[in-house]
């Protein structure tokens, strides 16, 4: 059997509800909704359940101290001059950039192949396609974006199942910080 999965970070519930309200003013924009709002540490993709078992035990070997994120701008990514996505950028830091190092060892060590695209960390906000309005008062409204900060205290393994109305995403393995 297969399994579609990510590693992430799940901010907390005032995080994600200040995120839902910015969620407007691009035309057949596909927002995510609470439950889809996360941070990737490292897309997965599709394995076969042994594989998923050993990614799960290797993820469980990593330790690290709870941290705190800031989201501090919105942006997007592009496909061939269009707008496919819009985002709230978190700012980089020490801890997240060596947790998701970890998290990328943790996948290689049980055969899934490196990453090639280099780490941004952001929350996906929208997905947008040829029907969708521009984002540019999107960019505008949110461009001098900066939330609280979150303290993460845990990343976890995810299953993403895709359905016509949107993914599905299930946490499978939560991997708490060091107490």
């Amino acid at each position: 059997m297969s399994h579609r999965l990510f590693v992430g970070l799940r901010p907390p519930p005032p995080i994600r509800d200040t995120l839902t309200d910015l969620m407007e003013g691009v035309d057949e924009a596909r927002w995510q909704d609470d439950d889809q709002l996360h941070l990737t540490l490292r897309y997965v993709g599709d394995v076969e359940t042994h594989q998923a078992d050993d990614l799960a035990e290797a993820l469980g070997t990593i330790t690290f101290d709870s941290f705190d994120l800031v989201i501090a701008c919105s942006g997007f990514f592009e496909r061939k001059g269009v707008v496919r996505a819009l985002w709230a950028g978190v700012k980089p830091c020490e801890p997240l950039i060596l947790l998701q190092r970890k998290v990328e060892r943790a996948c290689q060590s049980v055969g899934i192949e490196p990453e090639g695209r280099k780490f941004l960390p952001h929350i996906t906000l929208a997905r947008l396609n040829t029907a969708s309005g521009p984002a540019q008062p999107f960019l505008s409204a949110t461009s001098r974006l900066r939330l609280e900060p979150w303290t993460v205290q845990e990343f976890v393994l995810f299953e993403s199942e895709l359905h016509p109305e949107g993914s599905i995403y299930t946490p499978i393995v939560r991997y708490p910080a060091r107490q």
